[in-house]
């Protein structure tokens, strides 16, 4: 196992540690948020409450979504998770034509 880095002296760099820390709380933050509702919806979507999981879809796409604005997720991956969510509610919001 290596041995720690030595301890920055550069003020750029001590400067850029403080921000690393400070982005690093935000994101896991927007990421546990992210997460916890993604699985809020998915208890709906058991549950077949389809209220909850209109407005939960509702709420998550807009988290989703400042997450990318704030470089948190790649937009991309808030597609795919959008998508994802979307389709899981769409199978209880949507009436069965069968």
């Amino acid at each position: 196992m290596p041995a720690k880095a030595a301890k920055k002296k550069n003020p750029s760099a001590l400067k850029r540690v403080r921000q690393a820390k400070k982005h690093n709380v935000r994101n896991s933050a927007v990421r546990s948020k992210i997460r916890t509702l993604s699985k809020k919806i998915e208890a709906a979507a058991a549950g077949k409450n389809k209220e909850a999981l209109e407005q939960l879809l509702r709420e998550t796409t807009r988290v989703v979504k400042s997450a990318v604005t704030k470089d948190v997720l790649h937009k991309n991956t808030a597609a795919r998770k959008i998508s994802r969510l979307s389709k899981l509610a769409n199978t209880v919001l949507a009436p069965a034509t069968r």
